[in-house]
C-alpha cells in the first residue's frame, strides 16, 4: 500500500462503512480477513485475527466479541475506556482491565489522530475478542501511514504511545486494509 491517502476516498469510506455496518462482503488484509454478516444477522462484523494469532474459526476461537464505532474526535479515548472497562466487566475479565483500558487508550488516540489527516469523516473502529484467557484488541483508522515509533527524549511529553502498547501487550502489529487505512491489533494474555 503506498503513502497516499488518495485511496480514502469519501466513496471508499462510505463502502467501508457500509461493511462495517452489516453489508455481506468481506474485508481482506494482509493475512486476515474481516467478515461482516448478511443484513439479516443485524451484528456488528467479526473480525478474523492476523494468522499467527488465530488460524480458527473466530466464533469457536473468540466466543467474546465487541465492536464500536466511534468518531475520530477527542471523546472517542474516554469514551473507549469507559466502554471497555464495562465490556471486560461483564466478560468477567476485570483482572485485565487496567492493562486493556491503557491499549485501547494509546491505540484509539493514535488511530483519532491518524484520520483527522485523512480526507472526508473518517469514523474509528474498534473491536474486542476474547477468549476468558486473552482480549484481542483491533483498531481501525483511514490513514494508510504505518504506525511508527518515534525517537523521543526524556523530556518529551508524548510520543511514547505505541512503546507502551508494545510493554504492555504479548504481542502487537498492523496490517493495511485492502481499499484504504489500517487495522492495528494487540494481544494480551492473563498473567
Amino acid at each position: 500500500m503506498s503513502g497516499s491517502t488518495s485511496a480514502c476516498t469519501p466513496r471508499a469510506l462510505a463502502a467501508i462503512a457500509r461493511t462495517a455496518g452489516g453489508g455481506a462482503s468481506t474485508i481482506a488484509g494482509i493475512g486476515t480477513a474481516f467478515t461482516a454478516p448478511g443484513p439479516s444477522e443485524g451484528a456488528a462484523p467479526s473480525p478474523v485475527p492476523p494468522l499467527q494469532l488465530n488460524e480458527a474459526n473466530v466464533t469457536s476461537e473468540w466466543p467474546l466479541q465487541d465492536f464500536l464505532e466511534l468518531g475520530a474526535l477527542a471523546g472517542a479515548v474516554p469514551c473507549s475506556r469507559l466502554h471497555v472497562r464495562s465490556l471486560l466487566w461483564e466478560w468477567g475479565l476485570s483482572d485485565l482491565s487496567d492493562d486493556i483500558e491503557l491499549l485501547v487508550s494509546e491505540l484509539v488516540t493514535n488511530a483519532t489522530q491518524a484520520s483527522s489527516f485523512t480526507e472526508g469523516t473518517a469514523p474509528v473502529r474498534l473491536w474486542l475478542l476474547a477468549d476468558g484467557g486473552q482480549v484481542l484488541i483491533l483498531v481501525w483508522d483511514a490513514s494508510p501511514h504505518t504506525p511508527a515509533r518515534p525517537n523521543v527524549n526524556a523530556d518529551d511529553e508524548s510520543g511514547r504511545g505505541l512503546l507502551l502498547v508494545e510493554t504492555i501487550s504479548d504481542s502487537w502489529g498492523y496490517f493495511p486494509h485492502e481499499t484504504c487505512g489500517k487495522v492495528v491489533w494487540a494481544l494480551t494474555r492473563m498473567p
